[in-house]
Formats: structure tokens, sequence, C-alpha cells
């Protein structure tokens, strides 16, 4: 009986050691098993790019950081300037940022240079006279506008765009005068008129004339890449451009090294007399339009305010673009625009432009 005693006894300390050699085991499986940690997902945050920094000295006719603080928010100067074999070489204009060339009678072409900085505007010659539809152009960029004589017949529409004009026959503050080295060397009277730049600036100032750009024009006067971008229009390539006015053929050819197109005036280089460069520019736009004779000197009527379906090109980087051009036909006051094919406003390289208004289908791209 003691012996059976004993073996249960025995029997009941063996499944008692089971059992708890089994929970420790559980225990330690238990401790053992890593807790789960629970993420929390954060909703994605959608990157936004980094809006490119513009500096306050932007040049609004060429996208260019290059204004004199004292010009940051003021209005342009445009000046209007022969452009005819006997006049050349011209001077000053190697420095406008913008340049519109335009049939003038007999089919010759006038030059209207544009400065950006009214304050760094240089001695530019020889000056000529106003035609109307150049004001019109430069009424857009809110331009101070200076000619020297008029067509007589336009003054009153003159007198309605309410220019602020400096006109070399009055010659306001001695801004004017005849170049006397021009003068000896054989120049007939009409080349040798020039507008002293240097003085402008002081003029405006002390005589109370308005310097600041109208509201509606403080922002950039066409639709700029990035500030390091430099852009290929699409369409084909393009290394020259000929352009025939009647009397005056432009040529601008694409020199790879400077990025811009150097002009020619009949074949020959037009060089700025003083800087005695050839000049050049990053964009080129040929604007095709009716233009018509309207009197028997020979004065022209030019369609200055394009149309949705108007024919133009772009020009720059190697390459052309087809575009179309616009201005409000009720308001000189409105910017010129460019677009594309799909009626969406093109943007253009930072530099200088050359914009021919002509007569259609005198262009050739090659």
């Amino acid at each position: 009986m003691k012996k059976r005693m004993k073996q249960l006894a025995c029997m009941m300390l063996a499944a008692t050691m089971a059992v708890t050699m089994a929970g420790c085991k559980k225990e330690e499986a238990q401790k053992e098993e890593p807790k789960k940690e629970v993420v929390k997902e954060e909703p994605a945050v959608e990157e936004k790019p980094v809006e490119e920094e513009i500096p306050a000295n932007q040049n609004l006719l060429t996208g260019v950081p290059d204004l004199t603080t004292e010009a940051i928010g003021k209005r342009p100067v445009a000046v209007m300037v022969n452009n005819i074999p006997d006049a050349m070489p011209q001077y000053g204009v190697g420095k406008a940022d913008i340049i519109f060339e335009i049939p003038v009678e007999a089919d010759h072409t006038r030059f209207m240079a544009m400065y950006a900085d009214y304050t760094t505007v240089p001695q530019i010659c020889a000056v000529r006279s106003c035609r109307g539809y150049f004001p019109a152009f430069s009424q857009g960029f809110d331009a101070f506008y200076v000619n020297w004589g008029i067509d007589d017949s336009i003054s009153d529409y003159l007198e309605m765009l309410n220019l602020d004009q400096f006109d070399g026959m009055n010659n306001p503050g001695g801004l004017f005068g005849r170049d006397q080295d021009r003068l000896n060397t054989g120049y007939s009277l009409e080349h040798t008129g020039y507008f002293d730049g240097t003085q402008f600036a002081s003029y405006v100032q002390a005589n109370g004339i308005r310097t600041d750009l109208a509201d509606d024009k403080k922002d950039t006067a066409f639709q700029f890449n990035g500030l390091n971008e430099q852009v290929k229009p699409e369409g084909n390539a393009c290394n020259t451009v000929n352009i025939n006015f009647g009397a005056a053929t432009a040529t601008l050819t694409y020199d790879e090294t400077s990025n811009t197109y150097l002009k020619q005036l009949n074949g020959n280089p037009q060089i700025d007399g003083k800087e005695n460069k050839q000049l050049s520019f990053t964009n080129v736009f040929v604007l095709e339009t009716d233009i018509t004779v309207r009197d028997e000197i020979g004065h022209k009527n030019v369609d200055w305010d394009g149309s949705n379906d108007s024919v133009g090109y772009y020009v720059s980087n190697g390459a052309v673009q087809q575009i179309h051009w616009l201005k409000d036909p009720n308001n000189e006051n409105s910017r010129l625009r460019f677009y594309d094919q799909n009626g969406q406003e093109i943007k253009i390289n930072r530099g200088k432009s050359y914009i021919a208004v002509n007569y259609r289908n005198q262009a050739t791209f090659q």
C-alpha cells in the first residue's frame, strides 16, 4: 500500500512539473514574441515647384536684370532713327533693347529704337521724323517718344494719342543738335541730327514729366523663359532671315557663339558707329500686315493691330516658329502680344529683340 501511494505521489509530482514547465515555456514564448508597432501613415505631401526669384532690376523689355536702381518701375524711351544707306553708320542704336523696322516713303525703312532705362540712354544719330504707326506701337510700352519733325497730316492723331513727345524741331532743353563731324565729312543735313539721351533723365525730372510706368505696364513687355533658359522655338531650323521691305533688305544671320542674330542692311553689316559693333538680337520677329500708300508723297497706312489670324514668325536660338500677333485695334495703349497656332501666348528668350513689320510674304527663313 505504501509503495502504491509512493508511486501515485511521484506521478502527481511529475504531472505538476510538466504543467509548470509548459506554462513557463508558454510565458517565455509570449515574452519572446515581438510587439507589433502600429505605423501611422502620413498623407502624401505634393511638392510645389520652386518659383524662380526675379531680380528687382529686371529690364521689362528684355527680361535681363540690368536696370539701374533709378530706372526700376520707370518708363522707356522710343527714338526715331534714320535707316537709309546715306545715314550709315548710325550710333546709339547698339544699346537699344528693342528695334522696330517698318517701311516709310519709297519703301525705305525707319527704326524706332527703344531703351528700357531712361537714365542711361546714349547719344543717338541720325534722328528722324515721326510716322503715325510708330507711336501706335510705342504707346503699348508707355514710352516717351523722341523724333525730329513730323508728317503734318498726322498732327491731330498725335494730339489724340496724348504723347509725351520730344521733337528736335523745338529742341526742348537743348536735347538735340547737329553732329559737326558728320557735317564736316559731307553728310546731308537730315543725316546729322542727334538726340542727347545722356541729358534726358535730368530734363524730365526737372520739368515734372511723369516717369513712373502706368499701372498696367509694370509687368514685362513679353512673356519670358527662365533667367538661365535658352529655348528653341517650336519649328524648323533657321540660321538666316531675309526680309525684303522694297528699297531696303534686312538680313539676320545666326551666330552660334553668342546665340544672337547679326543684322545686315542691303548686304552690309549694320554697325553702331560709336561701339563699332554689328547690331545683334536674341529674338527676331517678322510681323506681316497690310501696308498701303495714302497720298502722293508716299506716306503709308500700316495696319498696326494685327488680328487672331495675322501671320508672324518668331526666330531665336537657331529655329523659327509661325505665330500670330495682335494689339487691341481700338487702343494704341494695348500691349503687342504673340500667340502660337493654338492661341496660347508664347514665351520668348531673354535678350534684345528686333521686330520687322512688313508686307506679306516678303521674308524667307533658311
